[in-house]
């Protein structure tokens, strides 16, 4: 009766401990925030959060949501578990793409228009620094052992390594037209790149700077200039990353050790971007033009379930 007992108890806490865990994504053209229960399959409510919210992130302590809200040039401070605003950030002009570093005390903001990274402290509310980078800056994202800051310009083709400590841009490399989206492996040995105009994906070497690999898409009765690779993760174990294929309503699965796709799953309509659970056992993508969210099980790599959640779907965080 005891083991009994013993395994009901750690059932419910299992569940408890599912159930707990809830996506959040900014819908770009209903000016809000949909909360969803990935685990029930549903949307929970849809918040009002502000003029085109786009990039999103969830704070290291999970009390924080930072969600850029273009049209109002700022990024918001909104409480994880209330939705009310807590304050704002001096994100520079048009705000869309944005990074964290791991500490959670420094934000880094693309300007597009005007071809600069804006280099936020948190905890004052205040720019350190606007660095000068390449034409359209877009993807960017910061290394876990924190040394780079990585900037991609989509015309000027380039890949920026930016030094954490001092704010200054180190080395660039040359990759494929309209870089897109950059993810580096857990380790931070390697930084993945999405060509957006090329259909490609292309490996670099932290060390080299150099790119090491160039992976292309095929997708059976999909031409391909609908293959448009945008969003790209990779799992804690370095065992697999996903890339989003825009148009092509696809995301693919590449071997992240011999760098073979293995496979390719039908998503939404324009999957943009994409986010693991805490677990990394599901993935969700956000589909723009079906204005819905997909479901991905990844001990089984099949697609279980889509959630519609309102109009534009772009960013996706989730908190557990």
């Amino acid at each position: 009766m005891k083991q009994k007992a013993l395994k009901c108890f750690l059932m419910l806490a299992l569940t408890a401990s599912a159930q707990a865990e809830t996506v959040f994504v900014t819908l770009e053209k209903d000016n809000a925030l949909a909360v969803v229960d990935p685990i029930a399959g549903k949307l929970i409510k849809t918040v009002p959060i502000g003029q085109r919210p786009r990039g999103i992130f969830v704070s290291p302590d999970n009390k924080f949501l930072y969600i850029a809200t273009s049209d109002e040039n700022t990024i918001k401070i909104i409480d994880a578990t209330t939705f009310k605003e807590l304050g704002k950030l001096p994100s520079g002009k048009d705000p869309e793409t944005f990074a964290l570093n791991p500490a959670g005390d420094r934000l880094y903001v693309s300007n597009e228009d005007d071809s600069l990274v804006t280099v936020i402290d948190v905890a004052k509310k205040k720019v350190l620094k606007q660095i000068k980078v390449g034409v359209e800056p877009e993807g960017i994202t910061v290394s876990p052992d924190n040394k780079w800051l990585i900037s991609v310009s989509e015309t000027t083709n380039m890949v920026h390594w930016i030094n954490t400590k001092t704010n200054t841009i180190e080395a660039n490399t040359l990759v494929d037209p309209r870089p897109r989206a950059a993810s580096f492996t857990a380790d931070s040995q390697q930084l993945w790149v999405t060509s957006e105009m090329a259909g490609t994906l292309m490996i670099l070497d932290s060390q080299t700077k150099q790119i090491i690999k160039t992976i292309g898409f095929e997708v059976q009765g999909v031409t391909r200039d609908k293959i448009q690779p945008v969003g790209v993760v990779i799992d804690k174990e370095r065992n697999r990353a996903y890339v989003a294929l825009g148009p092509a309503n696809r995301v693919a699965v590449v071997n992240a050790k011999t760098f073979e796709v293995e496979k390719i799953l039908l998503v939404g309509q324009r999957v943009w971007n994409l986010a693991f659970s805490p677990d990394q056992k599901r993935l969700y993508t956000t589909n723009g033009t079906s204005n819905d969210i997909s479901l991905i099980d990844l001990d089984t790599q099949t697609v279980t379930k889509s959630v519609g959640v309102g109009t534009y779907p772009w960013g996706v965080a989730v908190k557990p």
